[in-house]
């Protein structure tokens, strides 16, 4: 029976001070204090007292209005200034040295911000510090990946009498919203990109995670010109949709779901000038075939469905095992669960921990419900019992079709298992799925595997051989088919999603050639040039 710890019991290296009471927002390069309502911050970490079990309060943010969005926006419209403005006219060295000098402050911040991310979303500790280590290395990759563009980019093409240069160039204000699974990583592996293309941000936190923003402030506010970084606070339709309708915001690069997303397309007087770098639901597959490392295919599925609690787009949501081995994957694998171990994120050894979300436990409840009405079962002990917000991962077997295991993304310490017998049955749930992220296919038949690769290649946007579904390393495209994605995401890709490509073309006339030789020669042009980084 999970058991939350007394207040007395906390461990003195993982308490808080005490709630922070954080009423600063960035705008137009300065911390404005915000005098009106705050949004109070509850931790998933309950605490025993006389009374029960009370939750941790861990802070309060801002609940900023639509006048406040406003003013962000125009501070990032300013900096924009129709492509003119210092920050995307500045050369690639300059926008790079601020980043760099961020990421010097950021890593100061290091212990602060992990604290954050354990206490308010529930993360384990091993992994707090894993999301912020791998955010650091994004943001270095990301810089090395843009200097090698560049270097190519200082190239001439000459074809058909034509000589041009090709270069790439912001496309404006970005408005940068990630999920409360990743509030760090997923982020500021889309508002790094932007920024180093040299669009103004927008960042709007996410709902839960919006605390370790917080240490951040002041380095954005002084390692980045006025207006070019802008960070605000509050309820979506409030300070979101104000930023949409005004019709100024030329990228969303938003993580969430799909319906929330269309939702704020929507609201954008001209989507056809809105480019849009979505990543959204999943319901990834794996598919266990009959000649199969059983060993292996459950260590994976394993690993894959519920670390961090199963809440992870890229997390396995459904197990389709053939029928001549899955009463030994099921053995295996309810083995498996029952070793995990559940505790406070700071334990050490823990993989299971309370959920972040409100109500998130009846909703799970829900699904539970629906599957055994229709024939499923828990079948590990203690499976699905709730202790406040904390939900024991339950393993369902037989998910059918009819269930809404089947088909719905359940974001939780669910493993909903079905049974097939023929591969046109995996197929089927493949192509009948709305979303296309990924899939796992686990077997040794090199014949079967090739067939399953070939009718999932259409249909999702990677396909793991032998292990879980993941987004790394972040030299992979990440991407999705369906109603699970739109764009890529990679350190190459993001890049390219935040700019344009323009070229410079003129005839190979001697006169042209004369022109292009003085402007490269006394730099009369940042845009047409051949300097480039080492």
């Amino acid at each position: 029976m999970f058991s939350f710890p007394k207040a007395d019991d906390l461990p003195h290296a993982q308490r808080l001070s005490g709630p922070l009471e954080q009423r600063e927002w960035l705008v137009a390069g300065e911390l404005r204090r915000f005098e009106g309502p705050l949004n109070e911050v509850v931790s998933p970490v309950r605490v025993k007292t006389d009374r029960g079990l009370e939750p941790v309060v861990l802070g309060f943010t801002p609940l900023l209005t639509a006048k406040e969005s406003e003013e962000a926006l125009e501070a990032a419209v300013k900096a924009w200034d129709n492509g003119r403005g210092a920050w995307p006219t500045m050369h690639v060295s300059e926008r790079i040295a601020h980043v760099e000098r961020f990421l010097v402050a950021m890593r100061a911040k290091r212990a602060e911000v992990v604290k954050l991310l354990m206490w308010e979303i529930g993360k384990t500790l091993k992994d707090s510090e894993k999301e912020f280590d791998r955010t650091v290395d994004y943001i270095v990759d990301t810089i090395s990946a843009l200097k090698e563009a560049d270097r190519h980019a200082t190239k001439f093409l000459q074809e058909q009498g034509i000589m041009g240069q090709v270069r790439r160039v912001p496309l404006g204000v970005s408005l940068c919203m990630g999920p409360y699974n990743y509030p760090l990583n997923e982020t500021f592996s889309t508002m790094f990109p932007a920024l180093l293309m040299g669009n103004p941000v927008i960042l709007k936190p996410a709902k839960f995670g919006v605390l370790l923003v917080q240490p951040l402030l002041q380095a954005f506010r002084d390692c980045f010109p006025p207006g070019v970084v802008n960070v605000i606070y509050g309820r979506g339709r409030e300070t979101v949709g104000t930023l949409m309708a005004s019709g100024k915001v030329d990228v969303l690069a938003f993580i969430g779901t799909n319906k929330g997303a269309s939702d704020l397309k929507k609201l954008h007087p001209r989507p056809h000038r809105l480019k849009a770098v979505l990543g959204l639901d999943a319901k990834n597959i794996g598919i266990v075939t009959p000649d199969v490392d059983l060993d292996e295919a459950v260590a994976e599925c394993l690993a894959g469905s519920l670390s961090f609690n199963g809440q992870r787009c890229t997390a396995i949501k459904l197990i389709l095992v053939h029928r001549r081995v899955v009463e030994a994957f099921l053995e295996k694998f309810v083995k498996a669960v029952n070793g995990l171990k559940a505790g406070m994120p700071w334990e050490p050894g823990v993989t299971l921990t309370p959920l972040p979300e409100p109500n998130k436990t009846d909703f799970l409840a829900t699904l539970v419900a629906d599957a055994t009405k229709q024939g499923a079962k828990v079948i590990n002990p203690g499976g699905a019992e709730v202790t406040g917000s904390y939900f024991a991962p339950a393993v369902m077997y037989p998910v059918t079709p009819s269930m809404r295991l089947w088909h719905e993304e359940q974001f939780g310490p669910i493993v909903p298992i079905g049974v097939w017998d023929e591969e046109q049955q995996v197929i089927d749930a493949v192509v009948d799925s709305p979303f296309g992220q990924q899939v796992s296919l686990f077997g040794r038949d090199a014949a079967q595997v090739g067939r399953l690769i070939d009718a999932c290649a259409h249909q999702v946007g990677r396909i793991n051989l032998n292990c879980q579904c993941q987004r790394g390393p972040d030299v992979f495209p990440f991407t999705g088919r369906k109603d699970s994605a739109e764009g890529t995401l990679s350190v190459n890709d993001a890049l390219r999603v935040f700019s344009i490509r323009t070229l410079v073309a003129a005839k190979t006339t001697e006169p042209n050639k004369r022109v292009v030789r003085d402007i490269l020669t006394h730099r009369h042009s940042s845009f047409l040039s051949t300097d480039y980084l080492l």
